[in-house]
């Protein structure tokens, strides 16, 4: 398993995705899974670096883990020690309104758990714990 800790910083987003899409790239994902997964764990890392701990600043460690057995897939965990938010209790966003009339906020994690095979929350020990997983699919 390898693993990433850096500043849940706006500023560090690039080096979060960079990190991710070596992992994508060095098990042979496909061009479109890996920019699905960037775009999910963009939008992960914003939610962590906009609201885990504002106004303080703290550490986010990504860690990527590659299974493979009858298929291959990747886990990305995401790991903050901020307050305390399950995104997966939020409703997801009526996207059949337009985005004048939609409540603003949630789209970020509705694209990425549409992006994604599986989304998992849990607090555990003070910390916030997200895990996406992805699998890799030929021809897709």
């Amino acid at each position: 398993m390898k693993e990433l800790e850096i500043g849940a910083e706006l500023e560090n987003m690039e080096q979060a995705r960079a990190y991710v899409t070596a992992q994508l790239e060095q098990a042979g994902f496909e061009q479109k899974q890996i920019m699905e997964v960037e775009l999910a764990v963009e939008e992960i890392f914003c939610n962590i670096a906009n609201y885990a701990y504002k106004p303080e600043k703290g550490d986010v460690l990504i860690r990527c883990q590659l299974e493979e057995s009858d298929t291959c897939s990747i886990t990305i965990v995401f790991i903050d020690q901020g307050v305390p938010y399950n995104p997966l209790e939020r409703e997801d966003p009526d996207v059949s309104l337009g985005a004048e009339e939609r409540e603003i906020g949630g789209l970020g994690i509705f694209l990425s758990r549409a992006l994604t095979d599986s989304m998992d929350y849990r607090y555990e020990d003070g910390k916030n714990i997200l895990t996406i997983t992805k699998e890799k699919k030929e021809g897709k």
